[in-house]
């Protein structure tokens, strides 16, 4: 892995660590934070290369219309949903209930 690929996904880390309790943001609004606009796939890669970091709450972050598109990488089917749940999010058919409303943007959060 490049040092370069390496820093992006400490970046990643460091952002998603800052995500509240209860809250979500996507895999494209970290991107644009970090200044990688468009690079929503490699945010996803690291949160993928996270999993055994049980620090990183990557289950906090969803696709740009708040689908647990990531679901897949937890350890089992459902994780993600029920993390999302015991933090008082709703999730419905794979998707944050109130998503506008939880959004967490770290662009306006992290001034």
């Amino acid at each position: 892995m490049s040092e370069s690929k390496k820093n992006f996904f400490e970046d990643v880390y460091d952002v998603v660590r800052l995500i509240p309790e209860g809250r979500v943001t996507s895999y494209g609004a970290i991107a644009s934070y970090l200044g990688s606009k468009g690079s929503a796939r490699m945010v996803g890669w690291a949160l993928i290369a996270s999993q055994p970091f049980a620090r990183i709450p990557a289950h906090r972050v969803v696709n740009r219309v708040g689908m647990l598109t990531g679901k897949q990488h937890f350890e089992a089917s459902n994780a993600m949903q029920e993390r999302l749940e015991q933090e008082g999010v709703k999730v419905e058919n794979d998707q944050v209930v109130e998503f506008q409303k939880l959004f967490w943007d770290p662009a306006k959060e992290l001034l």
